[in-house]
């Protein structure tokens, strides 16, 4: 028996609230078929390569990297600040919007505090909640896989510190509207953070969707998430931005990993803004295959909600682990949520029509909550 092989007793105990805490699930990979093509439609991620001129930027950023990154992402933040029209001082620079959050919860959360937000939401908050000893709240959707604003106004308490709401609602798709935002924001207490995550916000086109900066604007117990990994098409380098009022945004940054957002992406990210005439067509090929994929599924017979981002949802019930297992064996790989739907990225129109093929034998005439 080699070294390494040596069983241990590790007597090392670990917090006791990570025994109640989720483990992230990412997006499964397709299962490999000898001869036919294979999708990934797991992750919401953009089928499109970086955007013009992002991949030579990144290169050259690369040969500096025996070189620590701007700590503060100087240029990016300040950028940003001109993009969205806010100080610079209130743009915060994460390891994409996920790693803002984080940042954000271990900012305002404590022991015993509590976090209200919709469910089923973004699978990373009761993770994120839980590791701040915080406890999550959560708000079921409405009949529409909407978030159910009043029901989580009567969730608010004395240990509320923060709001989480998902716009476009990651997985179920539907946008919060600016109407019902802003009556939500006149039942929150000002001590309460209410974020309003947007990592979905390029692909929307509902006229009357929220637009989280106004409501950063008008309130300061307003922060916005958004990010470079969906629409921008850099997931894999992750990087992702908030914008909060001051002093929010100065304590959520004393909570960032040092250098956790390298010169690579920082760079990437730049450049990307600058691609923003090709940002929009990609964005409007992605809306119109999602359209297209909305309208071939409702003609099937799925009961779809409204969907506003890169992705639509299929409410099948106890039917889900079936359903993702026979598209796994047609070579694609879907979000399957057990017991509650499936969720299914927008990719190539190739992927697409697989897709849509492979759901047909799988409709119910019967409809579903959602």
């Amino acid at each position: 028996m080699s070294e390494v092989d040596i069983p241990m007793s590790v007597n090392v105990p670990t917090r006791a609230a990570l025994k109640s805490i989720p483990a992230y699930k990412p997006g499964s990979a397709p299962q490999a078929r000898p001869g036919a093509p294979a999708y990934k439609m797991s992750s919401n991620e953009n089928p499109y390569p970086p955007l013009p001129g992002v991949l030579d930027r990144a290169q050259a950023a690369a040969a500096q990297a025996n070189r620590y990154p701007d700590m503060f992402s100087t240029a990016l933040i300040e950028r940003l600040a001109v993009e969205c029209g806010v100080p610079a001082d209130d743009v915060i620079i994460g390891t994409g919007s996920s790693g803002v959050l984080q940042q954000t919860l271990l900012a305002l959360c404590e022991a015993d505090d509590e976090v209200v937000y919709a469910w089923r939401s973004f699978e990373a908050y009761p993770i994120m909640v839980g590791l701040t000893g915080a406890r999550s709240v959560q708000v079921p959707l409405d009949d529409h896989a909407r978030h159910d604003l009043a029901a989580m106004a009567a969730a608010i308490g004395p240990r509320t510190r923060v709001i989480l709401v998902c716009t476009p609602n990651n997985p179920t798709g539907p946008a919060v509207s600016r109407d019902a935002m802003v009556d939500f924001l006149d039942t929150v207490p000002e001590d309460v953070l209410v974020v309003v995550d947007e990592a979905y916000h390029e692909f929307v086109r509902d006229p009357d969707a929220v637009h989280g900066i106004d409501l950063y604007r008008d309130h300061p117990n307003v922060m916005v998430m958004r990010t470079f990994s969906k629409a921008y098409g850099l997931a894999g380098l992750r990087v992702g931005y908030g914008v909060a009022h001051a002093p929010i945004s100065t304590a959520i940054r004393k909570t960032a990993v040092p250098f956790g957002v390298n010169h690579i992406a920082h760079e990437a990210a730049l450049a990307s803004l600058d691609a923003a005439d090709a940002l929009n067509i990609r964005v409007g090929h992605l809306t119109a295959e999602r359209s297209r994929v909305v309208t071939a599924l409702t003609d099937q017979g799925w009961n779809l909600p409204d969907a506003q981002g890169n992705f639509v949802w299929l409410a099948t019930g106890e039917r889900t682990d079936a359903i993702a297992a026979a598209l796994g064996q047609e070579g694609i790989s879907v979000r399957a949520f057990s017991g509650e739907g499936i969720r299914c990225s927008i990719d190539s129109a190739e992927a697409n029509d697989a897709l849509i093929a492979a759901l047909e034998p799988h409709v119910s005439r019967r409809g579903y909550r959602h």
